[in-house]
């Protein structure tokens, strides 16, 4: 153990000093989004993802909207656990059959006004899966959709531009 400890303090710090992220497009289109959030939503916005049976690529690109880098709670956007707290419901995949009743719960328990963004291909035009035994197909099968942002997987900044184009549009 005290080898080890030695080594340590020998060898002194070896990663990498951390770079500020800057992306002009990214702050051009943030200070737009929170423009419209604050007059509109006093601030901020809640959105509630739902995952309706999707690969989970969608997912990955919605998780990064809180890294570091895009950091989308600075404008205002941040993700509740409660659908009775969301403005937004962000759906992702095609809604499978077991998920078909959960999602309609969820869209019931959102409080109006509400706006559904069916997120990806698969849950915008069905992707690969389609309507089958297992599939209900896209999100507007099972729910009306105010916005589709397409892609497979839509990245970061697709998605903070078609939040932007809906709160553009509806407000």
């Amino acid at each position: 153990m005290l080898r080890i400890f030695k080594k340590i303090l020998t060898t002194g710090v070896v990663t990498e000093k951390i770079k500020a992220p800057k992306d002009a497009e990214l702050e051009q289109l943030g200070i737009e989004l929170k423009t419209h959030i604050d007059k509109k939503f006093s601030g901020s916005i809640a959105i509630r993802q739902v995952d309706a049976g999707s690969c989970n690529g969608c997912e990955l690109e919605i998780h990064a909207l809180n890294n570091p880098f895009y950091d989308i709670e600075r404008f205002g956007i941040h993700f509740v656990a409660s659908p009775r707290h969301a403005d937004v419901l962000l759906v992702t995949g095609p809604v499978s059959r077991h998920m078909q009743t959960a999602l309609l719960r969820t869209y019931e328990a959102t409080p109006n006004p509400k706006w559904v963004v069916a997120a990806g291909d698969c849950a915008a035009c069905g992707g690969e899966f389609g309507v089958s035994y297992a599939s209900c197909g896209v999100v507007s099968n099972v729910i009306p959709v105010d916005l589709t942002i397409p892609g497979c997987p839509p990245t970061p900044l697709a998605l903070m531009k078609g939040l932007l184009g809906l709160i553009s549009a509806k407000t």
